[in-house]
Order: C-alpha cells, then structure tokens, then sequence
C-alpha cells in the first residue's frame, strides 16, 4: 500500500504540474489583460504615460515572458505564496478562503441528499423494475434531468420570489442573507441562512439525484443477470436480502468511483448557479477572476480543484480495497 500511494502521490504531483502548465499559458494567451480592468486604465481624462504603462505591467508581471513568469508562480507556490489578487488587493489563500465555506454550504447540504436519497431510489427501481410506478418514476427522473439546472433556478425564483410575495412561501430571490442580518439574533441568522439556502440547493441536488439513481439502477440490474444472483434465488432466499446483501455490495466499487468523482464539485460549485442566485461562492469567484483577468486568483482555483479532484480518484482507489476483498494494492 505504501508504495503504491507513493507512485500515485508523485504521478499526481507530475499531473498537478502539468495542469498548471497548460492553464498558465492559456491565460496569458486569451485576449485582454488585468490593465483593461485597471481603475488608472479606465479613466479617459487622465490616460497613464508610457512610463506609468511599465510600472503597470511590472506591477502584474507582465513584463516577462510567459515561461518566466510561470517559474516565479511555481518558485512562491513551492513556498507557500499563491500570489497576490490582482482585483482584491490581499492573498489568494485569504479570497478563496472567503468564499469556500459560502459553496461548502450549498455543496455539502446537496450531495449528502442526492446520495441519501439516490440508494433507496435506485434499489427501489431495480426491485419494481418494469412495472408502472417505476416507469413513471423514471421518466420523472430523466426529465428532472433533461432541465438545465439554471433553468429550473429560474423559474424556482419566479415562483417563490414573485408569484408567491408577501405568503408564507415566500422565498429569497439571491443573496447570501438579508441587509440586516448582522442585526439579527442566532435563531433569526439560522433561519434567514436557511431560507436563503433552500432555492440554490435545491437546483444543486435535483440533477445529481437523477442521475445517481439512474445510475445505480443501470448497475443493479447488470449485476442481477449475474449467475450467482440466480443461485441465490433458487436457494429461497429473499428478494430484498439478494438485492442488499449480494448484489448491492456488488455495485459498490463503480459507486465509490462516482463518490470520488464527485469531490471537486464540493469546491467548483456551479458557476451559472452561483451567478443566478448572487450567491458569494467560489464558482462565482471564478466566474469573476476570468472576466477580470485576475490571474494570480486562477491559477489559485485551478490548483485547489485540481488537487481535490486527484485526492478524489486516490480515496476512490483506495476504497476499493475495502469494497472488494480481491482488489489488493502490491
């Protein structure tokens, strides 16, 4: 085991070093800069002097070459040192740090209730495979899926924030909370959070659900063809017992892929949603950082996703081993 951590650990550092390569290069390449959305670049009556351009460009380590400046990034990051945003005026670490716990709130709440509730869907649909009510449901859950989950954020925002103002079922329209929630009390803050939450996670979970469940029926009803589910069955052994006991622990291991999979959403977010609800997270920070140009807070996500998404495959890989006996790492 050991030694195969250590493969994986120095491969991923490898894929980690060629991630940031690439999506270095590639926005040092796309069209415009940090200076278009500079405060001294936009004010017409007072354009900066050829010299003022070079302090400027210094200032964003524009004036070396791209190779360069890529091996002074890495040089800090090898430090500890993100670099400094170049909207924000403070260190990345400390911009994305106050914006992860904004996605965390929406990203954990959801993906805890679309696993919760995507097993049950799925071991129901594969025991009542075929008959009318799972047919309805299915059809239910591939249209859930076939909705753009911004689209359905829409129309949620019509109808909770709009049509239904001034009722009980009134909803916040976006934001985080209210203008006065520092002047609220710690039930008051609970609830108005809660409100707040309730829209976003609701398009952040309904898609997921109908897929996980999608998927884990596809899974079981390979798995049930099996000739050992078949002996099981002429044994006399129960139909909930056959599909819990031997062929649920049989779907697991393409289960715990998907779980891993599954980790970097926890930070990415959704960009569109973030940006449909106003809701201050770090798909909303992305979103932000590329049309600004603010390269240093990029590069800073793109590592952050990046090594949540290889330390997903690598938890998947080792759960494995847990889920299947026969898997052993040499």
């Amino acid at each position: 085991m050991a030694g195969y951590l250590i493969r994986r650990i120095l491969l991923g550092l490898l894929t980690l070093l060629l991630i940031t390569m690439v999506v270095y290069a590639l926005i040092r390449f796309m069209p415009g800069s940090p200076m278009d959305t500079d405060p001294a670049m936009m004010n017409p009556d007072k354009m900066p002097s050829a010299e003022d351009l070079e302090r400027i460009k210094k200032a964003y380590g524009l004036d070396k070459p791209v190779y360069e400046a890529y091996w002074i990034w890495l040089s800090n990051l090898a430090s500890g040192d993100m670099g400094i945003s170049y909207n924000e005026k403070k260190p990345v670490t400390d911009v994305i740090e106050s914006r992860v716990w904004a996605t965390l709130l929406l990203t954990v709440p959801s993906l805890v209730i679309a696993y919760l509730l995507a097993i049950p869907i799925g071991l129901w649909s594969t025991i009542r495979s075929g008959k009318l009510d799972e047919r309805i449901a299915g059809v239910s859950l591939y249209m859930l899926y076939a909705i753009p989950s911004f689209i359905a954020a829409l129309f949620l925002q019509l109808l909770f924030a709009v049509k239904l103002s001034g009722t009980a079922w009134e909803l916040p329209l976006m934001g985080m909370h209210h203008s006065d929630y520092d002047e609220m009390g710690v039930i008051a803050q609970t609830w108005d959070l809660l409100q707040h939450m309730l829209l976003p996670v609701i398009c952040f979970t309904y898609v997921s659900l109908a897929y996980y469940s999608r998927f884990i029926k596809a899974n079981m009803e390979e798995v049930i063809r099996q000739d050992y589910i078949r002996t099981a069955r002429a044994k006399g052994l129960g139909q909930m017992r056959i599909i819990l006991h031997h062929a649920f622990r049989n779907t697991l291991i393409p289960f715990v892929t998907l779980l891993g999979l599954s980790l970097p959403s926890l930070l990415g977010g959704a960009i569109i949603l973030e940006q449909v609800f106003n809701w201050p997270g770090m798909g909303q920070l992305y979103f932000r950082s590329i049309g600004t140009r603010d390269y240093p807070v990029i590069m800073g996500l793109t590592l952050s996703l990046s090594v949540l998404t290889l330390l997903g495959q690598l938890f998947a890989d080792i759960l494995y081993a847990f889920v299947d006996p026969r898997i052993a790492y040499k």
